[in-house]
């Protein structure tokens, strides 16, 4: 069997500031460990408030931009529009536009002329 073998601690000053030295040592390296850690924990909070932030101003662009593409057509369209309107002023300025319309939608007619409405159907015989 194995003897146990006991080391009698020794008093003396040099151990005593040993032991103080080392006790600073691990407290150092406790308080690093924490500095550490509440480091990392609040890295780990700013680039998940930062990822999340960028997360909704994509979504945002992405509305957004959606919006401007819709505006865009919209857009194009009122310029179509306009585009029209603008031709019929100019036709609506000419007298004979003007009676070519009114003879074919009021029946207005020229001295001497009869009209007669024919149907634009197909005749059901």
């Amino acid at each position: 069997m194995s003897e146990k073998k006991s080391v009698t601690r020794l008093d003396s000053t040099y151990m005593d500031q040993y032991e103080a030295h080392v006790e600073r040592q691990r407290r150092k390296k406790k308080r690093l460990f924490r500095r550490l850690a509440l480091f990392g924990l609040l890295m780990l909070i700013i680039t998940s408030s930062l990822a999340v932030y960028h997360v909704q101003q994509r979504m945002v662009y992405a509305e957004k931009e959606a919006e401007y593409e819709q505006l865009q057509e919209e857009m194009a369209s009122l310029e179509d529009k306009e585009a029209d309107l603008k031709e019929e002023k100019e036709l609506l300025q000419q007298e004979e536009y003007v009676l070519e319309i009114a003879r074919s939608n009021y029946f207005f007619s020229k001295e001497g002329e009869i009209i007669f409405k024919i149907p634009n159907e197909e005749p059901s015989y």
